[in-house]
């Protein structure tokens, strides 16, 4: 950093940690300038810049969080603590506050809600990815009868591979009221292929009316 020059050791820990992360985005300019007057001057000023740092590094991951659920295409945004168990007795409250430890992400596996219309699969995805999202990984959401008319638009246009992309690239993807309405040969082919390319890349969570 031109300028200025402060040892990571007249900082607490934390303070180094954030300025790791902000990088040159907190230590440029103006900042950096007041920062490095400020330690010189004031010992204790490193408290406050511990604080700062904090302050900025928590408004920067909000920034991000803001941008990847805009990214994920939620139709509302819902998290585990506003789901209600008490309505529907045949939910095992147990195994879904077990798949909310995202274990399964890493044992490769995928989830699918099955059930009648109004038992909150819809919602329990959603917080799922909301969930995802907050520990870092990129989800989508989308009915599968937009994803299917979605893709078979792309097929017939001659850009499906470059489409298939969008569905690919997020870790979680959610797929909603799967078998709502029925699939053509064509929409049954894409599905196919869709979840055979996700292999191995990431998880599928998956919403349907049928048992």
């Amino acid at each position: 950093m031109r300028g200025w020059e402060v040892p990571k050791d007249a900082f607490p820990g934390s303070t180094a940690e954030c300025a790791d992360q902000l990088g040159a985005e907190s230590g440029g300019g103006q900042v950096g300038r007041a920062v490095g007057t400020g330690v010189q001057k004031e010992p204790r000023y490193a408290e406050f810049l511990d604080e700062l740092l904090t302050c900025a590094v928590d408004a920067r991951r909000a920034r991000y969080l803001r941008a990847r659920l805009q990214l994920a295409h939620l139709p509302f945004v819902k998290t585990f603590d506003q789901c209600a168990f008490g309505f529907q007795p045949s939910i095992d409250e147990r195994q879904i506050r077990e798949l909310r430890s995202l274990r399964f992400v890493h044992d490769a596996s995928n989830v699918i809600f099955l059930g009648p219309p109004g038992v909150g699969k819809t919602h329990r995805s959603v917080a799922f990815a909301e969930a995802a999202i907050q520990a870092g990984f990129g989800a989508y959401f989308i009915t599968a009868h937009e994803m299917v008319h979605d893709l078979g638009r792309a097929y017939r246009e001659g850009r499906l591979d470059r489409r298939l992309r969008v569905y690919l690239a997020p870790k979680w993807l959610v797929i909603d009221e799967m078998g709502y309405l029925p699939l053509d040969d064509l929409g049954a082919t894409i599905f196919f292929q869709l979840v055979s390319a996700r292999y191995e890349r990431g998880r599928i969570i998956l919403t349907s009316n049928q048992s």
